[in-house]
Order: C-alpha cells, then structure tokens, then sequence
C-alpha cells in the first residue's frame, strides 16, 4: 500500500531531462525516499521510457552491497550504462559508498545521463556536492507524511480519531496504525536505532550510545520549549562540546529541526535560545513513553511546524516585546503569524492567545489553529482555523 507523493514527484518532474543538474533527494530513513524514486521511475515507463534506458541501484540491497567505493561504482557504470542514448540514472543511499561524489560528477559530464539520487544525512550531501559539482545540483526534502497524505494512505471515516494515531504513531510510511501497537512500538524503536547507528555515530566515529540517547530524550521530552546547548549540557550531565556536536549530526540525519527566535519589533533573528522539533513524533513517543506523551499542546505544534515547512515556508519562532508568537513564517506571499492552541472556547486563553497578534500593528495574515469545532472564523482581524481542517486544505 502506497500513497503517491505528489509534491515530490512534481518537483522531480520540473527537473527531468536536465541532465546537468544531479536531482538530490534528502530525508531520514524510511521517510520515503526510495518509494519516492520508485514512484517517479513508474511515472517514466508510464511515458514511454524503456526499461533499458533506466539504471537502479539501492546500495542497501544484498545484490549491490559490494559496491561499496567509487572504483567499483565506476566499473559498474562503464560496463552497464550506455554513452548514447538518453539515460536515467538513480542511486539510493549513496552515502553507502566510499568517495561517491566523483562517480557521480562523472555521471553528471555524460551528457545523455539524468542522474537522481538519494541520502540520509544533509550535510554530507551537501558539502561533498558543493565541492565537486559546483552547485549543479536541486535538492528535494522529503519529510514523514502529511496528514493529509497519512489519511490517503491510511483512510478512515473518523479523521478525528485518525489524528489522534497520527499524534500517537507519526508519519513514516511504514508504520501501520493499525498494526498491534507493541510491533508498532518496536518498529519505531528499530528506526531510531539504526539513524542513530547509522547516520550519527558512524558519522562521529564513535560507539557512545548512552550520551547521544541522553541528548535525544532530553531534545524529545522538550519540543517545542525554548532551549540551548547550555541547558542540554546542564541537564544531560554531558559537556558542551559533546552536546553541539551531537545535536548538530542529529539535525544532519533529520532527527531534529530548529527554528531560530525572530524579534518581530527589531526584524531580526536572535541567535539563541531557539526551539526543537521532532520530525516524526512517533519515534519521540516511544523515547519518552506514552504516557510522558499524553499532554497534546506540544505535539500539535509541532506537527504545525512540519506541515509549514512542507508547504515551503521559512519557519521561525515570533517574538514580539515580552510575547511570543508561536511561528512567524516567511512565504511567497509574505509574513503571516501563526498561535497553536488545544482550545479557545474560554475568553481568558482567547485573550492570552489574540493579545501578541493585537499588539502587532501590521496587515499580515494571523491566525490561531486549534483542536476545536465552534467559535471558528475571523475575529478581529484573526482567523481562528480547526487544526485538522487546515492540515487537509493547502488552500
């Protein structure tokens, strides 16, 4: 069972056939990449493109395993692929291979080769393509499923309750709902595991689990509060340097994200003491027990986070003299601000929530999501939106 990731595969489509520019696609492990590939190769035998004319390799797979640095990829390139002809190349997990970044800028200078690959560690790709591409490249991030995309994989007549597992499980693909919840649990668990093996440590050279699980509890248990390396170490026992490079690898293998403190007033980013969110909140649930994870008010905001960074804003944390602004985000249209609330049907929290978007004497769009079914609409210049209806409507 499969949902077509449409954004994706549109972007992918905007880049076909420009064989100069490698298509790079990021994201962490088992948040679709490689389904994503396979959707797009699909769609290329769908307009008539020959099997002959499409090259395949998961370097995850036991029959490619033994490439495993670029003088064996090169060798499988020069034996395989063709020099005339169109082509379309497709790499998965490259970062699997030794020294992958010449084999690819020598896909690149053949000029009938569309090259697409994929990774899980940004700054790997980034830094190794930069240096030897010289910025001809377009990089595709791929997040865990919308929920929007998670209702179409997973229907069910009661999208409430689906948010509720949603909330609950999180948005990998793989992760069934409706499976027994312990093997979700352990699915979860399993995945977690094998980033921070795979993508963290190997990375750091290191077999330090205790202190990077430490740090990834503490950044789970705090989503969504105002945090800095300083308070981790504090609370972590860990020193400083340990906990910069530990968090900074964690947000390479697409663990974390980070949303820098904007001063609405001054219009200017303040660069401390900004805030942390889960990209799946299912493996954050099983990190710090479901029961921990019973209090909703974070998760929602940061599934609101997310789902902003999907739709292609810029993402920041308001802040507006001695009131915070739950999210400023910067969008083709502009500025717009956003407040997360579980409920707005008291005029105290109505108040406490309206108060910083009053207070700022701007035309931008504002508005408050919340889990609630009455009171919707605009009230005093602030669109007061039901959560889930917003996460189902791009509009």
């Amino acid at each position: 069972m499969q949902v077509l990731r449409k954004d994706y595969l549109s972007l992918l489509e905007a880049g076909k056939d420009e064989n100069t520019v490698v298509k790079v696609i990021t994201g962490m492990r088992r948040s679709g990449k490689s389904t994503l590939m396979n959707q797009f190769i699909e769609k290329l035998k769908a307009a008539g493109v020959s099997d002959d004319r499409i090259f395949l390799i998961n370097f995850e797979m036991a029959e490619y395993q033994y490439i495993n640095d670029r003088t064996i990829l090169n060798k499988w390139i020069l034996d395989n692929i063709p020099k005339e002809g169109q082509c379309y190349v497709f790499l998965d997990e490259i970062q699997n291979v030794n020294e992958w970044e010449m084999s690819v800028s020598a896909l690149q200078i053949m000029p009938n080769c569309d090259v697409y690959i994929t990774g899980s560690n940004s700054k790997m790709l980034s830094s190794e393509l930069s240096t030897h591409i010289s910025g001809r490249y377009a990089e595709v991030k791929v997040l865990p499923l919308s929920f929007s995309e998670y209702l179409e994989l997973y229907p069910s007549d009661d999208k409430d309750s689906r948010f509720s597992d949603y909330l609950r499980y999180g948005g990998l693909p793989v992760v069934n709902p409706d499976s027994d919840r312990t093997f979700i649990e352990g699915l979860l668990e399993g995945i977690f595991n094998t980033v921070l093996v795979k993508d963290v440590l190997y990375r750091l050279k290191t077999d330090d689990v205790s202190k990077i699980t430490a740090i990834a509890k503490f950044l789970y248990s705090n989503i969504g509060n105002i945090t800095n390396i300083d308070n981790i170490a504090t609370e972590t026992g860990i020193s400083n340097p340990t906990v910069s490079k530990y968090v900074e690898e964690m947000s390479k293998a697409f663990l974390f994200y980070y949303a820098e403190k904007y001063d609405i007033v001054g219009k200017k980013i303040l660069k401390t003491n900004g805030k942390f969110y889960a990209s799946d909140l299912g493996m954050r649930n099983v990190n710090i027990g479901l029961g921990l994870a019973r209090d909703i008010s974070k998760p929602l905001e940061n599934v609101v986070f997310m789902e902003l960074l999907r739709r292609g804003y810029e993402v920041r944390i308001g802040s507006y003299r001695d009131w915070e602004v739950d999210f400023t985000v910067i969008g083709p249209d502009g500025v717009e601000y956003y407040q997360i609330c579980e409920t707005m049907l008291s005029d105290d929290i109505y108040k406490r929530e309206s108060h910083p978007f009053k207070a700022i004497k701007d035309n931008c769009p504002k508005t408050i999501l919340t889990l609630d079914k009455f009171g919707l609409g605009s009230n005093d210049g602030i669109k007061i939106v039901n959560l889930v209806d917003w996460l189902l409507d791009k509009n």
